[in-house]
């Protein structure tokens, strides 16, 4: 099944300048695996050296935070969009 990852300008770079990529998979986890497996460079970027998402990257599945649903065991319908949202800290004092 076919669904459609939104890449963030920040990880862009990474992805081809791609805004947008069509991966494949059954769940959400399967669907970041397609999409690091075409664009190696954006793993270490979304993925800990354990493999673990990074705690300040959200993936939504439209408008859903997969950690309120059952995070990368979340299935994906065919034709479903998941955005990737890096956290971004910091600021003027």
């Amino acid at each position: 099944m076919s669904v459609s990852v939104m890449i963030p300008t920040a990880l862009r770079s990474y992805a081809d300048g791609n805004a947008s990529i069509d991966c494949s998979g059954a769940t959400v986890g399967e669907v970041l695996g397609s999409l690091t497996d075409q664009y190696a460079g954006l793993s270490k970027h979304l993925r800990t050296g354990e493999g673990k998402l990074r705690s300040f990257v959200n993936v939504y599945l439209g408008d859903e935070d997969i950690r309120f649903l059952d995070g990368e065991d979340t299935p994906v319908q065919d034709g479903a969009t998941l955005t990737i949202v890096p956290s971004i800290a910091g600021g003027a004092a």
